[in-house]
């Protein structure tokens, strides 16, 4: 039996993660459930500016990039942050403003859970 870890939410992420189209939402699922069985999917990857535990997914779809941040090392469950559709044009890097948000919502949720 696998010792899968319990994927929580935070609110916004997930109502922003509904309106995603169904082939994303499964996709980023199943890199989810990699996650919270203990591995790491090939789409995730280290989520550059934080000390670790945290990553991100992203995916393209029909020509637009979708992003879901999640951290691991936030109580025993798997913790989504933040879900997003990337608008940006200017290269791959996730902008500031989403980081910003993304530091903003760790900070409260790591208070909430200690």
């Amino acid at each position: 039996m696998r010792n899968t870890r319990v994927i929580s939410w935070i609110k916004a992420a997930r109502k922003d993660f509904v309106e995603f189209p169904a082939d994303v939402q499964l996709d980023m699922l199943s890199a989810l459930t990699i996650a919270a069985e203990g591995g790491k999917s090939d789409s995730a990857k280290p989520l550059k500016g934080f000390d670790g535990g945290v990553f991100e997914i992203a995916l393209r779809h029909r020509g637009d990039a979708f992003r879901v941040i999640y951290a691991v090392k936030v109580g025993t469950d798997i913790w989504v942050i933040h879900a997003f559709q990337k608008k940006s044009k200017a290269g791959i890097k996730t902008p500031h403003l989403e980081v910003n948000l993304v530091r903003e919502r760790l900070r409260r949720l790591m208070e909430a859970i200690q």
